[in-house]
């Protein structure tokens, strides 16, 4: 994946991300009288600018697609013409501004549902939440879970997909207490109590490797089918067609056990026992280290093994179909399910309860943009909609410069009957560009760590 990929990828994601949201501020302006001046998508350079002859209204696209505004007749910004000053924003009541201001953040929000309501649209066969496996020395091996559990609710909210499932445990980051996990077992419930600490603070482990049960997986030998040309494993003799039987002196039934081990050992010098022709041979390989977009760093030993034509049993299947009206009840859960996760972990890092390294700024964003668009346009089209709910509820956070910070200026104005005043507000400036600052720098630190 080049440069240029992961450039056009971040482009065609946020450019139309930033465009509905001022679009939102443009349109429920003009429908309530007040005259927009400019309405431009990126900063830097600009590539196109047109002006209407209708309504004058001047419309830019700039190089850079981090943003963008909606300039609306103000007399704050300068002189306005004694017939304009009906149609100047800063002469609307309350209520108008606040559905002006609000309109961008809910566009968005609204733009994930319609997202995620087509995706959920056609049939989809996927594995049900029954447990494939149990981790030894994890929470769930201690609770006495089994495999072929079937998990129906997690903390007393009804999950049917691992996605839901997913969703309520990452709800848990940073807790210490216990996990609630409702499952069937032969056909009669069994209620668990998983222990928690610091619950996925340091985002070393995924939210299932962390409680410790994981999907079914189809059970293949460790057998190598090909070796990388350039990995750690060919330069110390491991050949296609060799058996991994070994790590470490740890037997290696299948072939996810050797992932499990390699990928948690980056930069450790492994002792691999390998059948070769009948014969067992020991060898000593050290696996390359590989950041991912998180900065998380993961073993890669350069093999890779084919199982052939795959079975699922169907007692771990099922098919999803919903109908239109349910794909968009359900489209309108999801998105609030990811809107309370996000502002649950936005409280939860400002309580020291997670990280401020899980902050991401545009590098990361393009590189999981670039991702995402090379696994298929449905994994592009479902980053978009998180990406979308991410904009309109960070936009609505009530922190001055931003939308919410100004809806909390005119909530007091509607309060105190009158507007709060310009020494405040630009107080209110200040901080917000300190914060924002603050932010966006310890963003781009987090970035260019991971790379």
């Amino acid at each position: 994946m080049n440069a240029l990929f992961i450039i056009l990828a971040a482009i065609f994601l946020l450019g139309p991300l930033i465009a509905i949201h001022e679009f939102g501020h443009y349109i429920v302006a003009r429908k309530l009288g007040v005259k927009v001046l400019v309405y431009s998508i990126g900063f830097g350079p600009t590539l196109l600018k047109w002006t209407s002859k209708k309504s004058g209204i001047k419309y830019q696209i700039s190089a850079l697609p981090l943003g963008g505004y909606v300039k609306m007749l103000d007399e704050r910004e300068g002189s306005v013409a004694e017939q304009d000053l009906p149609y100047a924003f800063n002469r609307q009541n309350p209520w108008k501004r606040i559905a002006i201001v609000a309109a961008g953040p809910l566009i968005n929000l609204a733009f994930a549902v319609v997202l995620f309501w087509i995706l959920l649209l056609p049939a989809q066969e996927q594995l049900n939440t029954r447990v494939g496996k149990v981790l030894p020395n994890t929470p769930a091996a201690a609770a006495q879970m089994h495999a072929g559990d079937k998990i129906t609710a997690i903390d007393g909210m009804k999950v049917s997909t691992w996605e839901k499932l997913n969703f309520a445990l990452v709800d848990r980051v940073g807790e210490t207490g216990s996990i609630a996990v409702a499952a069937e077992r032969a056909g009669e419930t069994k209620n668990f109590n998983l222990p928690i600490q610091n619950f996925l603070k340091d985002q070393s482990q995924s939210p299932l490797d962390a409680v410790g049960f994981i999907p079914y997986r189809p059970h293949f030998p460790a057998v190598v089918t090909d070796v990388s040309k350039d990995g750690a494993a060919i330069r110390q003799g491991m050949k296609a067609g060799d058996k991994i039987v070994a790590i470490n002196g740890v037997k290696m039934n299948e072939w996810f056990d050797v992932v499990q081990v390699v990928q948690a050992s980056p930069e450790k010098l492994l002792k691999i026992d390998v059948l070769r022709n009948n014969q067992l041979l020991h060898l000593e390989v050290m696996p390359q280290g590989k950041r991912d977009n998180m900065g998380k760093v993961t073993g890669v030993l350069g093999v890779q093994s084919d199982p052939g034509k795959v079975t699922i049993p169907a007692e771990y299947k099922q098919t999803i179909q919903y109908s239109p009206v349910e794909a968009f009840t359900m489209a309108v859960d999801k998105t609030g399910q990811i809107s309370s996760m996000i502002l649950n972990s936005i409280v939860k890092m400002v309580r020291g309860l997670i990280g401020f390294d899980n902050l991401s700024g545009p590098i990361t964003i393009a590189k999981v943009a670039g991702q995402s668009a090379e696994m298929g346009w449905q994994t592009f089209i479902s980053f978009m909609a998180l990406m979308s709910v991410s904009l309109g509820i960070l936009n609505l956070l009530p922190i001055p410069m931003l939308d919410g910070g100004h809806l909390v200026y005119y909530l007091v104005e509607l309060i105190r009957g009158k507007p709060v005043s310009e020494q405040i507000q630009l107080v209110g400036l200040k901080i917000g560009m300190v914060l924002l600052g603050s932010m966006m720098l310890l963003a781009l630190f987090n970035d260019f760590m991971r790379l």
